[in-house]
């Protein structure tokens, strides 16, 4: 994170053990112009995790007529993560956006079970 700026990057691999089925492998979802989330863990996890989100992401959207602020989202994400906490997704979220007017840096982490880790530079 910089001043009004953040980064967010991944590789596209693929893999199951130590071997490669694929290069091409998306790993960040932009939810809207200045907020990102990366998901890594098990591919069929991420997947529906990604699909559960952007549902409630509309809602919210829906509901609210505006854009979520990143610390709001990753209460959200925290709490999808939490309720599943006895057979949890596994995935592990970092999410990176900019909040308020002034365009200020957020960057959070994850575990599984959604306890947050925050940030001002890296994560």
């Amino acid at each position: 994170a910089g001043k009004n700026c953040v980064g967010i990057a991944s590789d596209r691999r693929y893999g199951q053990y130590q071997t490669t089925i694929a290069t091409d492998a998306q790993k960040i979802w932009k939810i809207h112009d200045k907020l990102y989330i990366g998901l890594s863990g098990l591919a069929t996890d991420v997947q529906t995790f990604i699909e559960k989100l952007k549902f409630r992401i509309t809602l919210y959207q829906l509901r609210e007529e505006r854009d979520i602020k990143p610390s709001c989202f990753a209460q959200l994400v925290s709490t999808m993560l939490y309720e599943k906490r006895f057979g949890p997704y596994f995935v592990e979220p970092v999410i990176a956006g900019l909040e308020g007017p002034n365009n200020e840096p957020y960057l959070c982490a994850m575990d599984l079970l959604g306890c947050t880790s925050t940030a001002k530079g890296f994560v």
